[in-house]
């Protein structure tokens, strides 16, 4: 059981640490120190319930079924794309990468909420990677629940850790400069990432 707890920690960690829409999401907003909790507690969770779904063989379905992929893939692609519109945007227009919490504008709870929901639920990768991929290799050991419960810890740490712990960049990110290269470095992986799913989409028809 704890092999296979452990071996679920390790694998979830593999797939979890990564440049991406949610993380960068959890990263700038732990930076902000705007709705930390929030936002951690919805990645966090949200990710418990996909590999939970994976485990129960939900991921299998998916797969198999091109339109369903083929939908959940496009949706996907549009909200990486106006995700990096908008760090672009923001890379663009100076007075919007305040670094300094008293001085930035504060965004409401609600459209942090459902940012975070739609980066996470409209999120193709989440489905191949958490629900398809973590599903199919948690059904190849003995005690599959273990491995997931074992991704799940993992998926907690690493939000955890990237929220609460991005106050130590403060420093870096008082800079107005550091946040232009940051949205910058962040759109460029969003259109990165939703024309590689586009490409990927196209060959597999």
């Amino acid at each position: 059981m704890i092999p296979t707890l452990f071996a679920g920690l390790v694998f979830g960690l593999g797939l979890i640490v990564a440049i991406g829409a949610q993380n960068a999401f959890v990263l700038r907003q732990g930076l902000r120190r705007e709705h930390v909790l929030l936002v951690v507690a919805i990645c966090a969770v949200s990710d418990l319930l996909l590999i939970c779904l994976g485990t129960a063989g939900v991921g299998a379905v998916i797969a198999s079924n091109r339109t369903l992929l083929t939908v959940v893939t496009l949706a996907g692609v549009a909200v990486l794309l106006w995700y990096g519109f908008t760090a672009a945007r923001r890379a663009i227009r100076p007075e919007a990468l305040v670094a300094e919490g008293a001085e930035a504008p504060r965004v409401p709870a609600t459209k942090v909420a459902l940012t975070a929901l739609a980066l996470t639920w409209l999120n193709p990768h989440v489905y191949l990677d958490t629900v398809v991929l973590l599903g199919s290799v948690s059904a190849s050991y003995a005690s599959p629940w273990a491995f997931a419960a074992g991704a799940g810890v993992a998926s907690l740490l690493w939000f955890s850790t990237l929220g609460f712990g991005a106050r130590l960049l403060r420093p870096v990110f008082a800079r107005p400069t550091a946040w232009r290269v940051f949205d910058v470095a962040v759109a460029l992986v969003m259109v990165g990432i939703a024309v590689s799913l586009l490409l990927s989409l196209r060959g597999g028809h």
